[in-house]
């Protein structure tokens, strides 16, 4: 069963402080805890200086270990909490997910 890899990216609201960005990504960093098959987490902000990143500012990759766990992880109450916090200070936000092809 091939690992699923979960990328989001995020256009913030001009008026979400620094702080509140360092707190979602620990909120989203505390899931591989409380999720099951979350392998790995990472995300920050965009720092390429090929400038292709449009308006979103910040982004990260969660790793899961099959598509049934990340069909779980959707709907589980400890992502739609994380949701709840985020919705509000973003304007706008993609989420791509695909299988990891890598050998």
């Amino acid at each position: 069963m091939p690992k699923i890899q979960h990328m989001v990216l995020f256009d913030f609201k001009e008026e979400t402080t620094p702080s509140t960005i360092d707190n979602i990504f620990h909120e989203l960093a505390g899931l591989k805890a409380l999720c099951p098959g979350i392998l790995h987490f990472a995300g920050g902000a965009y720092s390429s200086p090929e400038g292709m990143n449009g308006d979103f500012t910040h982004g990260f990759l969660m790793t899961f270990d099959s598509s049934e766990n990340r069909d779980i992880y959707l709907p589980h109450p400890e992502h739609e909490r994380v949701k709840s916090i985020i919705l509000p200070h973003i304007k706008n936000v993609i989420a791509f997910d695909c299988e990891d092809t890598s050998v």
